[in-house]
């Protein structure tokens, strides 16, 4: 069953509203396919790779992590085939003047019509243009003398780059991998879909060595464990996710074998994370484009070999927008429409929202402050006095606060809180002094 379409104007709408997302120079009239992340939507980008980093970098022995530089020489994406083949086929409809990617036109039912306007289009007028998605720039202080360099459209080639440099430092045995999470850039040609393609993205990426006759197995591995993640690290509905392998006739060049783990959004199933098996190619080149050496020389069995790659490659912003669909909801309370971002407690931005239930009374306000500066030592929270008690549970449902905490008018004689609970509205009174017991309890389980 596929997601209602029409809630993706809701998020949209609720990302700007609420600290999410923001269009990128706004005030210049925008920057068409770059977004900003606000305050909520900057916390909860870097929970997302906490996550990630956690999981993979700080609680394995077998991967390490790095940050590699985001301009590149040109040499780098010749060796990679990027140069020569990132590109897309463009067209351009005579009447609209849109220009839309060719592939675009061939999914169409009818594939004659413009995907735009819907004008007709002769099939003689068609003359595809190739068009590189890579973004150029120019290192040197003069002009006539600089260098020609690219902006990243990928983390990978930073890490086969410093596969050497890496395993020569650590001293790792195959199989075992290189993490890295970082920005890149692609000049796409369709960007629509809010957030889910853009020309400045951010990437979660894995490269896994592994011995020639073990690539198979680990494929398999890394395909149910990323599927694992989302689900069981990030909460997101299984439901809302399925696995697509692909056929050998749409692998890309290099790949042994490539599956898709796809999301349910509201336009439709779409590529969340892809995992593929690399085989030995992108070693192979740098090697012979480079002149080193980038074997591996297994003591155990005293033999060299070029080691594959399976590469787990997830894009933070579509897990963010994923995760946002994943989790909103609207439900029906006394006659009125909750919103609600029924986030994993252990992904939105703020834990425990604070308040004083009268912003009139100083001591209820001075309770609230002190509560919160207490907490904030152990939890992310925020403090709000900005509006009624009502309006401020309308807030913190929309970003997802799992808890919210007030001081009310019985706290001085009961030396009780109110605990409200996102997703239930439930209310518990609990003792001040086992509050933070209290939440540690909550978030433990």
């Amino acid at each position: 069953m596929l997601m209602d379409k029409d809630i993706l104007p809701k998020i949209v709408s609720l990302c700007k509203r609420r600290g999410f997302v923001f269009p990128s120079c706004e005030i210049y009239g925008g920057l068409s396919a770059v977004w900003d992340y606000g305050p909520m939507g900057a916390v909860l980008k870097k929970n997302i790779k906490d996550v990630w980093w956690k999981t993979y970098v700080e609680q394995r022995d077998d991967i390490a992590g790095l940050d590699a530089s985001i301009i590149m020489s040109e040499p780098v994406f010749k060796a990679s085939g990027h140069l020569d083949s990132f590109t897309d086929a463009l067209i351009d409809c005579k009447s609209c003047k849109k220009r839309f990617k060719i592939e675009h036109l061939e999914k169409k039912a009818k594939a004659d019509h413009c995907p735009e306007c819907h004008a007709p289009i002769n099939p003689k007028d068609i003359q595809p243009r190739k068009f590189n998605l890579m973004i150029k720039t120019h290192l040197g202080v003069l002009e006539e003398e600089a260098k020609p360099a690219y902006l990243r459209p990928e983390t990978a080639q930073g890490i086969f780059t410093n596969f050497s440099n890496v395993l020569n430092t650590l001293h790792k045995k195959l199989p075992f991998g290189i993490a890295q999470i970082g920005k890149a850039f692609r000049n796409e040609v369709t960007t629509k879909s809010f957030i889910f393609r853009t020309r400045e993205f951010e990437q979660m990426e894995i490269e896994y060595f592994v011995p020639p006759d073990k690539a198979e197995e680990n494929y398999r591995y890394w395909v149910d464990e990323r599927r694992r993640w989302y689900v069981e690290n990030l909460g997101i509905n299984e439901k809302n996710m399925k696995i697509r392998e692909h056929s050998r006739d749409e692998l890309a060049h290099y790949a042994k074998a490539c599956s898709d783990i796809e999301f349910n959004f509201p336009f439709g199933w779409q590529e969340l994370e892809g995992i593929a098996n690399r085989g030995d190619f992108d070693l192979s080149c740098h090697g012979k484009t480079s002149k080193q050496d980038l074997t591996y020389f297994d003591e155990k069995t005293k033999s060299r070999f070029m080691p594959f790659v399976i590469e787990p490659s997830a894009g933070v912003d579509r897990t963010f927008l994923a995760l946002l669909c994943d989790a909103y909801r609207e439900e029906e309370v006394k006659g009125k429409t909750r919103v609600v971002l029924g986030l994993n407690k252990n992904i939105a931005p703020y834990k425990i929202a604070i308040f004083p239930l009268l912003k009139n009374r100083p001591e209820l306000v001075e309770k609230a402050k002190s509560l919160f500066n207490d907490l904030k030592k152990d939890f992310v929270c925020i403090y709000d006095d900005t509006g009624a008690i009502g309006k401020l549970y309308r807030r913190q449902d929309e970003i997802g606060t799992p808890f919210c905490l007030t001081v009310d008018v019985e706290t001085r004689e009961d030396k009780k809180v109110t605990v409200r609970e996102r997703d239930t509205m439930q209310q518990d009174r609990v003792p001040i002094e086992e509050i933070k017991k209290y939440f540690r309890d909550k978030f433990s389980n």
